[in-house]
């Protein structure tokens, strides 16, 4: 293949037909959906054991986010007319649980527990930002605006949680 053929394949948009991609738009749904019910599972179980105010508050904020998060989900799966998935999806929820056994593992120093929050709590977050990304990008072939509406709204707040654990930890490392 020469330089042409390769820089004109690269560049062909992905064509699918609408029931491919909403077959790929709600297992990624439910890929993440799943995430933020075993996130919002987990997270308070944190509050008592942070040392910093502010990780506290952070914690909590981004607890009542997920739990918007997943209504605004649940409202995409009723417009959709699709079913939530009721097996378990270990990929983004066996990150978590990663995270968590990484916190409990600092149990004994404060410190480093709170900072390992703060880390893998930003991680989560990117994650979860990238998938509301591509699943934006795949809602516009939806062609539903409130679908593209309510995605925009959990990427939103999962950047601004994720911002403000930022400015927590420049705030906990330099104190």
């Amino acid at each position: 293949m020469n330089e042409d053929q390769r820089k004109s394949n690269s560049w062909k948009k992905i064509k699918l037909g609408s029931d491919k991609l909403k077959v790929f738009f709600v297992n990624h749904l439910d890929r993440i959906y799943s995430a933020k019910r075993h996130l919002v599972n987990k997270l308070p179980s944190l509050v008592d054991e942070v040392q910093f105010s502010e990780l506290k508050e952070a914690i909590i904020q981004t607890v009542n986010d997920v739990q918007k998060q997943i209504a605004r989900m649940e409202i995409i799966y009723a417009l959709l007319d699709a079913e939530i998935s009721k097996t378990s999806i270990r990929g983004l929820s066996g990150m978590i649980d990663d995270a968590f056994d990484a916190i409990n593992a600092q149990k004994g120093e404060p410190e480093l527990q709170d900072l390992s929050i703060i880390f893998y709590l930003q991680n989560i977050e990117s994650v979860e930002m990238a998938s509301f990304q591509i699943l934006q990008m795949a809602a516009v072939k939806l062609n539903n605006a409130q679908i593209s509406k309510l995605l925009s709204e959990n990427y939103r707040e999962a950047k601004s949680d994720r911002t403000f654990l930022l400015l927590i930890s420049s705030k906990y490392i330099v104190s």
